[in-house]
């Protein structure tokens, strides 16, 4: 020992800067120039990229692996992850990135306790945890130590579900067990062509089933955005992934107890919608771009759709109104006419719950015929999953606007938000028509006998039709019942949506005790 305290001060802090030094490089200048050329930043970049400048403070700086027999003499610096906090655009979060440098981000039992550390930080004190998945998967070496790392961080996954916005970034590979702590959390933003999900890989595929497939064509970006839905958000590299992460964290509150920040806008409340009497085509059968719809409503025409290749034929996303942050919910008449199927039925009401999470009011905005129908579908649950969306809308106690453009039929009325689905104000355009069915459908069963016996079918048929549209294609039945609020002039829109949702600012709701609600999953 140094014969005097400076000396002695001196010795130890050169030691800890270099045991610094050591965890900052990770794998070694080496690995990380092969995480470059393969398009991807180093765990440590993707921090810098998505905090503000100089806002992260690490922690668990200094933690080792077991020392089990097959870890015996391997270095792991950091334990192949960098945990911390920061702040995007001013706002406190947690992060965890995984350092594929070092033991290919495997994940060990002292790296998930750094990542559980970090998780319960952030919900004691009530910010996001943003994770950032780059990982070879378990640690073999370390066993079932390495599973019940796992366990706990899918324990924390599900349990602060709900309390903090969790979200992760799939930058790499994230195969087997690996895969299912992402799949809890709220979001899922993949990088294209660097970073791929699956429970069992090509090989093992190919062993079984006698399939061969690409690791892309597997479980790439384009794949789990497109047809599986499990991406909620698809990035064309590390950078742009970052960067939707932090769009998406201006949407949500801090947690559950609080609300999303008001955005200033260049955009007036007052603002009339004109454009709507052109996009909004009054002919039924016509589609028309509902997306231009509601860029036309919103703030200064910015809308981050969320699954946008998943399920077309329903939109979600986030947007502000009035600066206020608000989910969207909407029919697309551009595929498959905005009916109602198992995907679209999945996406909404996963959208609706997350919204009700976090205290964002929902906007629906109605245009559909009905449920699809069809063999497959009745085989494969539809009844099952079009329930998850009338239970999303019901247990939703957030404050719900349902906006009817065009038309509303039969259950998908009620799917979609209706008065007594526990909807707080119902609007809808002049042109709008909510029945059981539409004209044709419906004047074929009421009228049916009618409509044999007449000499001149076809001309009955299109007199019993005219008839029922005239009866009850139109706001006014419903609104007459109550269950239309207020029937308005499409230019009004955007005012009336901002008005209402001003009004239903500081909404509560008391529901019945219950342990937890039973969803139909």
């Amino acid at each position: 020992m140094p014969d005097n305290a400076l000396e002695f001060f001196q010795a130890a802090l050169a030691e800890m800067e270099e045991r610094r030094k050591a965890v900052q490089l990770g794998g070694g200048l080496e690995r990380q120039k092969k995480q470059r050329e393969q398009g991807k930043q180093t765990a440590r970049e993707r921090i810098e990229v998505l905090l503000d400048e100089g806002s992260f403070v690490e922690t668990s700086v200094f933690v080792e692996h077991l020392d089990t027999n097959l870890m015996a003499g391997v270095e792991a610096p950091g334990e192949g992850v960098v945990t911390g906090f920061g702040t995007v655009n001013g706002r406190k979060i947690c992060v965890f990135s995984q350092d594929f440098t070092v033991l290919g981000g495997s994940l060990g039992k002292m790296n998930a306790a750094k990542i559980a550390k970090v998780m319960d930080l952030a919900v004691k004190v009530g910010c996001p945890i943003v994770g950032l998945n780059d990982s070879a998967g378990a640690r073999i070496q370390e066993g079932v130590d390495s599973l019940s790392g796992y366990g706990e961080i899918f324990y924390r996954n599900a349990i602060y579900s709900g309390v903090v916005p969790q979200i992760s970034a799939i930058l790499g590979p994230c195969a087997g067990g690996a895969v299912y702590s992402p799949a809890l959390t709220d979001f899922i933003v993949m990088a294209r062509g660097s970073s791929y999900m699956f429970i069992t890989g090509p090989e093992v595929i190919k062993s079984v089933t006698r399939e061969d497939v690409s690791f892309e064509a597997l479980g790439g970006a384009d794949v789990h955005s497109s047809k599986s839905g499990v991406c909620h958000l698809e990035g064309e590299n590390d950078r742009d992934v970052l960067e939707k992460i932090k769009l998406l964290l201006g949407f949500l509150p801090s947690n559950a107890k609080e609300t999303a920040p008001l955005r200033t806008s260049r955009d007036t409340k007052n603002r009339k919608t004109p454009q709507i009497l052109e996009i909004v085509h009054p002919d039924q059968r016509k589609p028309y771009p509902m997306l231009e719809v509601i860029h036309t409503i919103v703030d200064d025409a910015e809308f981050l759709e969320i699954q946008p290749d998943f399920a077309k034929n329903m939109i979600c996303g986030f947007a502000h109104l009035g600066g206020q942050s608000v989910g969207i919910v909407a029919n697309n008449p551009r595929f498959m006419a905005g009916v109602l199927n198992i995907d679209a039925s999945d996406k909404a009401a996963r959208f609706i719950r997350t919204c009700d999470c976090y205290n964002v009011p929902i906007v629906t905005l109605v245009d559909v015929t009905g449920f699809l129908p069809g063999v497959a579908q009745e085989h494969q649950g539809i009844i099952r999953h079009g329930a998850k969306m009338l239970y999303a809308y019901a247990e939703a106690s957030v404050p719900k606007i349902t906006l009817i453009t065009r038309k509303s039929y039969g259950g998908a009325y009620l799917a979609m938000n209706s008065r007594d689905m526990g909807a707080d104000v119902v609007l809808a355009y002049p042109n709008a028509a909510v029945a059981v069915m539409g004209a044709e459908g419906a004047a074929n069963i009421i009228y049916r006998r009618e409509i044999q016996k007449s000499e001149n079918q076809a001309a009955t048929r299109a007199e019993k039709i005219a008839e029922y549209k005239a009866a009850f294609d139109n706001p006014y039945v419903a609104a007459s019942r109550g269950y239309i609020d207020d029937v308005i002039h499409p230019e009004d829109t955007r005012i009336h949506l901002i008005a209402h949702l001003e009004m239903l600012h500081g909404k509560r709701e008391e529901r019945p005790f219950k342990k937890h609600d039973n969803i139909p999953l």
